[in-house]
């Protein structure tokens, strides 16, 4: 890196840091990250909002006595210090912020992290669209205002455009107008609305893919210095915090534990199509690192970055599954309900069979037996609920995608994508220079040694 162009950390020195979603999973890794490697970093001003009896304050006090903050309040505990509480929704015009709050974000924030979502595949339209696409709007509008603003960045998914099968690095246009899907959620009958979901998403899975799509269409238009980092399924992290780190059950995580205590026995499934997992510390580091670039560069339109491990590092669902089994095994789960195991099959009809034999008669009988015993039956209840959630990600589960992680190559490296194909052609070359030095070699050595005797 030529020397004139500063490190993340050394941009990132002084630079006081607004986020939203904070106390979500990849929220908190992304605090915990800002503060371990930029420890000359300002304020990292953190959105929270009441949630049911908790108020803003008591939910933060708890982020700090769990970890990943907890380490950092252990290690140091100067730099907790510089977590500031700001009370808000993203779903409220001006976030519903306090006048001092938001006078204090227009003089000190220069980079704005917009983690806040919410990930349910089951959401209704209304839902959806007013956290993921209204919440952006109101971020960007908040953006918008801050005097001092360098980098903006969206975090979205990999998946909100999920009806192509090649996913490139790039902003897919859509003839939807976030706006006026706003305007409709606001003023049409929760019913009418329902009704109207399946040919709004136009051949996307759930409303949540549907909801990220029209938030990345705002950022696209919102004339900031802007970035959106789409990671896949996030995972449980690589290395940070530590090693296997999460504290959220979604998606494969909760299909592993499920099938880990004994209660999923069965998922449709394609076993050869690839898994694409992210640890959390590596779709964190993309975040922060981007913000970096767009800072530097200040982009005319935003910078689209996929953060994948299609092509990198591939992982089969089969292959997943049998490393599950195998950790289960090896490392057992207290609490189990039955021995673990299943299969995965990608024949609809046989999965539906293998649920019936092996989740709800199991389940019936087992509920009877709780019942004799004079206590409440609740097997079957779990089981519906494991039913539709498996449901909700077969979509998922069942098809394959291409994601193009181009970006890699040009800020990374950079190689310009134009030299693609003479670089494979350099690589082919080598290729076959590599084996006729090995073939060389192994004709010369056999003809000193057969010399010498």
């Amino acid at each position: 890196m030529a020397s004139d162009v500063p490190s993340i950390p050394e941009w990132f020195q002084g630079r006081n840091v607004f986020i939203t979603g904070g106390s979500g999973f990849m929220g908190k890794v992304l605090i915990y990250k800002l503060l371990l490697s930029c420890n000359d970093l300002g304020n990292i001003f953190v959105l929270i909002r009441k949630k049911r009896d908790v108020d803003a304050q008591s939910r933060l006090k708890l982020m700090m006595q769990e970890n990943p903050l907890k380490m950092i309040k252990e290690k140091h505990p100067e730099r907790i210090k510089k977590i500031v509480l700001v009370e808000g929704d993203t779903t409220c015009d001006d976030l519903a912020l306090s006048s001092n709050d938001k006078q204090k974000l227009m003089d000190k924030v220069s980079v704005v992290l917009h983690a806040a979502a919410n990930i349910k595949f089951d959401l209704t339209l209304k839902e959806a669209v007013t956290i993921n696409t209204l919440g952006t709007r109101n971020v960007i509008n908040l953006a918008k205002q801050l005097p001092h603003l360098k980098s903006f960045i969206h975090v979205s998914t990999s998946y909100c455009h999920c009806d192509e099968t090649v996913l490139e690095e790039r902003y897919y246009q859509s003839d939807i107008e976030p706006e006026e899907i706003i305007k409709m959620i606001n003023n049409t009958p929760d019913n009418v609305l329902r009704a109207l979901t399946p040919k709004l998403l136009r051949g996307l899975p759930n409303t949540y893919a549907f909801s990220k799509a029209l938030a990345e269409s705002l950022v696209q238009k919102c004339g900031l210095p802007a970035g959106v980092v789409r990671p896949s399924i996030v995972m449980a992290s690589w290395k940070e915090p530590k090693p296997g780190w999460i504290d959220s059950f979604s998606g494969p995580t909760a299909l592993m534990v499920g099938a880990g205590k004994g209660v999923i026995r069965t998922v449709l499934c394609n076993y050869k199509y690839e898994i694409n997992i992210i640890p959390c510390d590596m779709a964190i580091n993309t975040i922060i690192a981007l913000a970096w670039k767009v800072g530097r560069e200040d982009p005319e339109k935003p910078i689209f970055m996929n953060v994948t491990n299609d092509t990198e590092n591939p992982i089969s669902w089969g292959y997943a599954v049998d490393t599950g089994k195998k950790y289960t095994l090896m490392y057992p789960f207290t609490g189990l309900l039955w021995y673990p195991g299943g299969s995965i099959t990608t024949l609809r009809w046989f999965h539906w069979l293998r649920v019936i034999l092996f989740h709800y008669i199991p389940a019936l009988f087992i509920d009877l037996l709780v019942f004799l015993t004079g206590n409440k039956p609740f097997l079957v209840k779990v089981h519906n609920k494991v039913n539709i959630g498996i449901d909700l990600i077969q979509y998922y589960t069942t098809k394959r995608w291409e994601f193009r992680n181009d970006r890699t190559r040009l800020y990374c490296l950079k190689d310009d994508l134009s030299t693609i194909p003479r670089a494979r052609k350099v690589l082919w070359y080598l290729y076959f220079a590599d084996w006729f030095v090995k073939i060389s070699l192994t004709i010369f050595f056999r003809y000193v040694i057969i010399n010498k005797r």
